[in-house]
């Protein structure tokens, strides 16, 4: 499905999107990103993923270059350009992503005088009615969720090879979806989403400490649940 982007304030479709290959998000992966949709046109939990993406790039001592009001105008902006977020059935997915910018091949961050801000928009495509009413095959991988003293889970890092590779082992073994462990042992997350198991009522999952990203859902449920009346804990799994 096609999609709309922004780059640093030029907007085009996605066959005129361009980045330069010398941005160091491309040729090293240095950049955080969030991914969001909408409901009624407006952003969910906007607020909570500038916190979190900011959080992120702090960790990388990646400035972020705009103020979130600004963020909030650009994808605006953007989802108008796309004709998105005018309606129900024209709900959006947004993906706000910062890199370090464009430089020299180096390591340093002083070779990128200033940060790049993408902004991606497409429509909003729910999953398949079956996912949703039977549930869906996930499989348990081999891969080994990043330690938290290599890169940091906790980092939302446009450097998604962890990631990939586990999604890649779980299609090999039949799943939609792979369920990662920590160097420990422990379930730790799946390869695009927290883990949640339901067990004798209570909604069970891992603490962060086990080597994960907080979602921002993951958080949302917890209070949900609480005004819903259901046992919604973390616990080492």
């Amino acid at each position: 499905m096609a999609a709309t982007v922004n780059v640093n304030g030029r907007i085009s479709d996605q066959e005129h999107a361009v980045v330069s290959v010398f941005d160091h998000g491309f040729l090293y992966g240095e950049g955080v990103y969030e991914t969001l949709r909408t409901y009624n046109g407006q952003p969910f939990l906007f607020d909570r993923h500038m916190k979190r993406l900011r959080r992120s790039a702090d960790m990388l001592v990646l400035p972020v270059p705009l103020a979130d009001a600004e963020v909030d105008a650009r994808f605006r902006e953007t989802m108008r350009a796309a004709g998105l977020g005018g309606a129900v059935d024209r709900e959006a997915y947004i993906r706000i992503l910062v890199t370090r910018g464009i430089g020299e091949l180096s390591y340093d961050p002083a070779a990128c005088p200033a940060a790049s801000v993408v902004v991606i928009v497409k429509p909003h495509v729910d999953p398949p009615r079956e996912w949703v009413e039977r549930g869906v095959r996930v499989s348990l991988v081999d891969v080994v969720r990043n330690h938290p003293g290599s890169v940091n889970p906790l980092i939302k890092s446009n450097n998604l090879l962890n990631n990939a590779l586990a999604m890649q082992e779980a299609f090999r073994r039949g799943g939609v979806e792979g369920v990662m462990r920590n160097y420990r042992g422990e379930l730790a997350e799946c390869t695009q989403s927290n883990l949640f198991i339901v067990k004798n009522g209570a909604a069970l999952t891992p603490p962060v400490d086990a080597g994960l990203l907080p979602g921002i859902t993951r958080a949302f449920l917890f209070e949900v649940g609480a005004a819903a009346g259901i046992e919604v804990r973390e616990q080492v799994l």
